[in-house]
């Protein structure tokens, strides 16, 4: 019987500073290769499982790992403490056991992807985490959102490349809300195709400013024709919220 015990960890990270959440051979700056080196800096020689893959320039605020503990680490919290001060541009918020039939993205049930723009142009300090719109018809981009709802295939709607088993995916929740000078997007779904919110975002942005219309929409859902798969900036994309 293993001494190892798993445990899961709510992380968020400045995905400016990386080139993506996954490992790439191309290079080790990424999110997961940062982590898996603090780990084995402490004794903890264990992959990482994440609960979704970001691109390159998005952010996380509730992303969802879990790998697994030797024996000698029973204190979550120096853990926490122990690998916040190693890692930068990452944080751990959240450490916890779980069952060893655990896994961050098979057992994930939802997720949550919020998009902030704005309309007016962004400082300096806004730039790696605020997207840019023009000003734009909010009534146009809660149609467009709307339509989103649903069971789809979403082949048109992804990055080409992308080997999936089915894609297939339920949008649960799609919709817009305005906080003061900021425009932000949410998604909840059962899961995302790659770079499948970014084509979203970017294609219901288009409706909202007269650029595409609601019938070439439902069209390229229907698998009809492809209108386009543009995708939005990153830097204003962020995994939320992961819902087990």
């Amino acid at each position: 019987m293993s001494s190892l015990r798993r445990v899961k960890a709510v992380i968020a990270y400045d995905g400016a500073y990386f080139r993506g959440f996954q490992k790439q051979k191309e290079t080790k700056n990424t999110v997961t290769t940062a982590i898996e080196d603090a780990l084995i800096s402490i004794g903890i020689e264990s992959s990482i499982n994440g609960s979704g893959r970001t691109d390159a320039g998005v952010h996380a605020s509730g992303q969802v790992i879990d790998f697994v503990l030797p024996p000698f680490w029973r204190d979550l919290n120096r853990l926490k403490e122990i690998l916040n001060r190693k890692l930068e541009y990452i944080s751990f918020k959240h450490i916890s056991f779980v069952s060893n039939s655990f896994h961050a993205r098979f057992s994930a049930k939802k997720r949550v992807y919020r998009y902030i723009f704005k309309t007016t142009p962004l400082s300096v300090f806004e730039k790696r985490y605020i997207s840019y719109y023009p000003k734009f018809n909010k009534e146009l981009l809660q149609e467009s959102l709307k339509l989103f709802e649903g069971q789809y295939d979403f082949s048109l709607f992804l990055k080409t490349g992308t080997l999936t088993h089915t894609n297939i995916r339920t949008i649960y929740r799609a919709y817009y809300r305005e906080i003061g000078n900021y425009h932000i997007i949410y998604f909840e779904a059962n899961g995302f195709l790659r770079s499948q919110v970014r084509i979203m975002v970017e294609f219901a942005m288009m409706v909202a400013l007269n650029r595409l219309t609601i019938k070439e929409q439902l069209a390229q859902l229907k698998l009809k024709k492809r209108y386009s798969t543009k995708l939005a900036p990153p830097n204003g994309l962020y995994l939320a919220r992961i819902i087990y």
